[in-house]
């Protein structure tokens, strides 16, 4: 599946609730502005970080329904 266009992307984005919109506006605007490409991590973080970028080179991710139950959707 190819990327998404920013066209695309901002439609997507469109579609969401307003105060979704505008959290998600505010982190864009963040990413593309920042002067630095890196986002300083916690010292205390620093293995839960690498752990997470060793799973996702194995390809390990949550799937839709865990990521659902994390953020406390989980279907009703």
């Amino acid at each position: 599946m190819p990327a998404p266009t920013i066209d695309e992307a901002i439609d997507a984005l469109r579609r969401l609730p307003p105060d979704r919109q505008d959290e998600l506006a505010s982190y864009i605007f963040h990413l593309a502005t920042e002067e630095s490409a890196f986002e300083a991590v916690d010292p205390d973080d620093v293995a839960s970080v690498n752990e997470g970028l060793e799973q996702a080179n194995r390809r390990q991710f949550a799937s839709p329904e865990r990521v659902a139950e994390v953020l406390g959707r989980g279907s009703k």
